[in-house]
Parts: structure tokens; sequence; C-alpha cells
């Protein structure tokens, strides 16, 4: 969701902070603002790239906080853009999250006389810090104050007129990290803002709170209990985090993604015994090996990536598996037995704030929970009991395309160690070993072909609508490819069963409508042709996604057809995957849209 970034120090924040808003923006671009002690405020509607024309050189001090704000309540609007402060300009604050009774706090706030602004929830809370930051009251008391008031969810930075050589930062449900520089301070929404100045990072815990000054800095609860905590170095580095040459993110992260395949099996195959070594869940692996029954939840692209690990991890072990949204599992009632019951929970920033707290609710029903996460030291990372990193590297444009395929390929390592715990046999296992192994060269193929899907591409930019389908193994990477389309194309798709398709969506088809066929050379293929026959008896237009050799055999149902490598069907929904994500980038390309950056998205989401 929103980004924020602040610093205090000894060098101009300015460009510090506005370097990191740039780094931010992927997590939400409806406005920006920034505060320097010494200087004022300035905000700006729209990306940070207006405030930034906007800003003069003047605007200077060593202490400040920044924001760029995905919209929640209040229209993103100048007014409503961060920060916000008081009626007497005396604290600045900057928020990522939802304070769930700022309607109440708000009329006991103006029948002591508070005027706001803004539409938004954020006004409300800096008007209750200033009304606490009373006479001889330091800031971080009257902000631990204010927040025991409040309900909901929280990631702050606030500075003040009257301690102009401090920030203070806070969270609950939404992350905030501290960074620990040789000049300076910072903290921030994630590691992007901080990665050009220093590696060593601090996260706070929920209902903890920060007090960052030129000397030093300390953690405490609201409370004022003291916490030591454990500076931890990041992995990620700046480099990796920018676009090399390449036009959008997207497209280098894309390109990335045999690198990403590669990373995420290293260390982990064992050849030679047809298994797979996960260091991070060799503490639970008898918890896991007694297993009746999984559960996997996630959010986004990340649910995609466990539907194709639930098909995966049901074939190779036997095990009922069970995929289910987070932000509904979180509400529903809870059917998983602590005995024989895991719960996988999926999300490639690790903040997802659905995922948390289905994970709060299921430990506290004593279920183990493992992650399955991008972001070293996030909170899904530091909540599971234990856990895989993908090993994918940063991931910036809005639209996911490595981290899911990263997570596909986590969850069949994580089927075959499964597997080999319950009656796949040595031959086999060597096999599936084998074969994973060569996803990375795979992918690389597949990639080498983007000119092609390009072309096919232009095509179909202007399509009015668009069916994916898929079955078995395919089904969930036909909605992988739907909401690649449609949250960067903005062309409406949906995804079906391919056998669903007859029970009336089949009533859409037409000669301007596009359906995407997913038709490898597996167990299913027949029936894929069967449903491609479907549509053409209909004038519908066809792109079918198959394996090398099968071009010719669907190039009389087929407009275009586009091909994957040959591997076991259990892996090729990782690779059929790929072409889905080009052929959305090239379209939104093709339709001059703002790819890392789609209407309405933002990376992460934070709030629920």
């Amino acid at each position: 969701m929103c980004g924020i970034v602040g610093y205090v120090g000894s060098r101009s924040a300015s460009p510090i902070l506005m370097n990191g808003l740039r780094a931010l923006e992927y997590r939400g671009y409806d406005s920006a603002g920034i505060y320097i002690s010494g200087a004022g405020a300035m905000k700006r509607a729209g990306q940070v790239s207006a405030l930034a024309d906007a800003l003069p050189a003047s605007f200077e001090g060593t202490c400040g906080i920044a924001h760029t704000r995905w919209a929640t309540h209040g229209a993103p609007t100048e007014v409503n853009a961060h920060p916000h402060t008081d009626g007497e300009e005396n604290v600045w604050l900057v928020h990522n999250g939802i304070i769930e009774n700022y309607a109440d706090i708000r009329a006991e706030l103006v029948k002591d006389g508070a005027v706001f602004k803004s539409d938004t929830d954020t006004e409300v809370l800096v008007a209750l810090i200033a009304k606490k930051y009373t006479k001889d009251v330091l800031l971080e008391d009257a902000v631990a104050a204010a927040l025991k008031e409040v309900r909901g969810t929280y990631g702050i930075a606030v500075a003040s007129t009257r301690e102009p050589e401090k920030v203070v930062a806070a969270r609950l449900a939404s992350p905030i990290m501290l960074g620990i520089g040789t000049d300076g301070y910072y903290v921030a929404s994630d590691a992007t803002p901080i990665l050009k100045h220093t590696r060593d990072v601090v996260y706070l815990d929920d209902r903890e709170m920060a007090i960052l000054t030129p000397d030093g800095y300390r953690v405490t609860t609201l409370s004022k209990e003291v916490r030591e905590k454990p500076v931890e170095t990041l992995e990620w580095d700046i480099e990796s985090a920018q676009k090399k040459g390449y036009e959008h993110f997207m497209l280098k992260e894309m390109m990335e993604i045999p690198d990403a395949i590669e990373n995420t099996l290293r260390g982990r195959l064992v050849p030679a015994s047809g298994e797979v070594n996960l260091g991070g869940l060799r503490d639970v692996l008898p918890r896991i090996k007694n297993a009746k029954r999984i559960v996997i939840t996630a959010c986004g692209s990340a649910f995609y990536a466990a539907q194709a690990g639930e098909l995966l991890i049901e074939e190779l072990t036997g095990i009922p598996v069970e995929t289910v949204l987070a932000s509904e599992l979180r509400y529903r009632r809870n059917t998983m037995d602590p005995n024989d019951t895991i719960l996988f929970a999926i999300s490639q920033s690790g903040e997802t704030l659905d995922t948390i707290e289905a994970i709060r609710e299921a430990k506290r029903h004593g279920i183990l929970v493992l992650g399955v996460v991008n972001v070293v030291g996030s909170s899904i990372a530091r909540e599971t009991d234990a856990g895989v990193y993908n090993h994918a590297g940063p991931e910036i444009s809005v639209a996911s395309t490595k981290a899911v395929i990263s997570q596909m390929t986590v969850l069949a390592l994580i089927a075959l160690l499964m597997g080999r715990n319950n009656g796949l046999s040595l031959p086999d296992g060597e096999r599936l070993v084998k074969e994973i192994a060569r996803l990375p060269e795979l992918a690389r193929k597949v990639l080498e072909g983007h000119e092609k899907i390009q072309e096919i591409a232009k095509k179909y930019a202007d399509t009015t609508g668009a069916f994916y389908l898929g079955r078995k193994f395919q089904y969930p990477v036909a909605y992988e490819g739907a909401i690649k389309l449609k949250e960067i194309s903005y062309i409406h798709a949906e995804a079906y069963g391919a056998g669903e398709m007859k029970h009336g969506p089949i009533a859409l088809i037409e000669p301007a409508f596009l359906s995407v066929v997913l038709a490898p050379e597996d167990s299913m293929y027949e029936k894929s042709k069967s449903n491609m026959q479907e549509i053409r008896a209909r004038g519908g237009r066809i792109l079918a996604i198959t394996t090398e050799g099968k071009e010719e055999d669907l190039r009389g149902l087929a407009d275009d057809v586009l091909s994957v490598p040959k591997t076991d069907e259990f892996f090729l929904p990782i690779l059929t995957t790929i072409p889905l994500q080009l052929f959305a980038y090239y379209v939104a390309l093709h339709r001059e849209l703002p790819i890392d950056k789609p209407r309405n998205l933002a990376k992460s989401v934070t709030v629920e």
C-alpha cells in the first residue's frame, strides 16, 4: 500500500527522501508529499514526479518524513495527500494503514474545537497526537498515548516542529523497518529506499515504537518497555532493483525468471536420492511427515501459485490439499486439526495483511504454520513457525511475475519433499528431481520467443474480452494469465476450467472475443483440443499455448499458437505461465498503458 520513508542525521534529508519515494512508488502513486524540519511541507496529487518538479532547491534540512499514497479514505487529491498535520502545524505524520474508529475519534476532537481539512483517517490520528502533545510531553509519549486509543492498522512516521531533530515510528500490522547508517538513521515501509544507504536494518514488531535522533535510536513498546532488537543484514542490493536498460521493471523481472528459478533451486536438490533439502523446514519435518491435511492460503497471484501447488502436492503425496483465499480463511470457522493439519501461507512481500491475519488465527488454534515468502525478515517470515524463502530477488513492478514462478517452484520442491516421505518411489523421485533441475534452461528457451509473443499480442490488443481456459494442472495457470491481462491492460478477462465453458460462458463467444487455451501435451491434451473445436465452431478467436512438437496439430484449430519446451506435466505450469505473462505485457505495451503502475493497484496490500 502506501510508502513511507524518513531520515534524521547529518546529511541533507530532501534528496534522500525524494529518492526514497521514487523507490517506494510501486506501493502507491495517487499522491506524494514531504516534510522537512525547518523547511516545511509540500504535497502534490499524482505521481512522485509531480512533487519533484515542484520542490524548490532551497527545501533543505537534516530531518524529515515523506509519503507516497494509495488512496483508502478520501480521493487522491492534494488535500488528502500525506504528510498530514494538526491545526497548529506542529505535528506532522505519514501513515500506511487504516484507523477503523477514526469517525468516533474525529467527532470527539471536533467537540474540542479541532478543524479538519481532508477526508482521511490519518488527519484524525495526527490531531489526536497533537492533543496529547502538551507542554513538557515528549513526542514519543504523545504518539504512544494516541495509538493506545485507536483501532485498526498503522505504520507511521511522525515529526514535530518542537523537537526538530527527532522522528518517531510505530507499527501495527503495517510494516516498518529502521535503517542503521553511518551518517544517520532511516525509517521505511520496506527495504527499497534504504538499500542505497545501508544494509543494516532493524524490524519493528507490532505495537513497537522507535525513536530516532542524529545520535542514535531506541525501540520501546507503547508502554515504554525497552526492546533490544537485533540488527540484521539485507540480502538484496540496489543494483538488482534497477531497470538495467529495460523499458519496464515488469519486462526486466520476467527476463530474470530463469535466474529466479535457479536461485530457488540452488542447494536444495539431492539427485542421488531423488530428494529435496529445505533447511527452513528441517526442525518441523516430523510434523510434516505426520500431516493428514494441508491448507494453503494466499492472496492475488500468490493464490494461483498456491492452486498449482495444491494439485502437485496431492498428486505426489496422496494427502488432501485445500487452497483458501486468506481474506476468507481468517473469517471462516476453523476446521483445521492441530494434530494433523499444516497451513502454508504464501506472500511475495511477506506483508499482506489478510495473509498475516489468517496466520494469526490459525496459530491461535495451534496449527503449524509454514511460510513461503520472498522478503527476508518480513512479517510473515517472522510470524510463521518455519518456512522457505523464494530467493527471487526484488520485484518492483506491481504485477508479479518472477515471484509467482518462484512460488510455484518452491511448492514443487515441497511436493517432492513430502512425496518422498509418502510413498513416492526412488525412481520417480530421481526422475522428477532431474526434471525440475532443467527448468531454468527451459524457461530461457520460452523467453527467447518473446518477440513472437509481441507480434501476436499486437493482433489482440483491441480485443473486447478474453477467456483463459485450462484443465487440471493448467487450470490455475489460466487464472494467473487472466489476472495479468486484467491488471495491466485493463481488458476484462475471465478464467475457467475448460470443461465449464459449455455451462454458460460459451454464450459470450463471438469473432471479436479471444479465448486463450492452455493445451500442452499432457494428460488433458485431447480434451483441451475438443474445447478448442467448440470455440472454433462458434467463430471465436483462439490463442493456444502448447508444447513443442504439437504446433502443427493445433494450427487448424487456433488462430495463433505459442509453444513451451516439453517437461513433466507436473512442472509444465511453471513454463506455460511465462508466455501468458509476456502476452499481457505486450498487449499493455501496444495499448500504451503504465505497465509498472497500473491504475488503482499497489504492490503490497497491507490494509483489509
